[in-house]
C-alpha cells in the first residue's frame, strides 16, 4: 500500500506503527497507517492479515514510598 519514498515498514515489522497515517477517525478511535495497519486509541491493532495486537500501553504506579508515578512498558 505504501506508494511513498522512503517507504514505511511492513505491517509485519516491529516498528510497523512509524508507518504514515492515510485514514484518520479519532471520533471512532481509530487511523489506518499505508502498510494497511489499523490502529486504535487503546493501542490495540488488526494487521492487514486479520491477525490482532491487544493495546500495549505502559503501565503507570505510584512508588509507595515516596508517591510517585513510575512507568513500565
Amino acid at each position: 500500500m505504501c506508494s511513498h519514498r522512503p517507504a514505511c515498514p511492513t505491517a509485519d515489522h516491529p516498528d510497523r506503527d512509524a508507518a504514515r497515517v492515510v485514514a484518520a477517525h479519532p471520533e471512532q478511535g481509530w487511523s489506518l497507517l499505508c502498510n494497511g495497519t489499523v490502529v486504535f486509541d487503546d493501542t490495540g491493532e488488526l494487521l492487514p492479515g486479520g491477525e490482532i495486537i491487544p493495546p500495549h500501553r505502559p503501565v503507570v504506579t505510584t512508588m509507595p514510598s515516596r508517591g510517585r508515578l513510575a512507568v513500565a512498558a
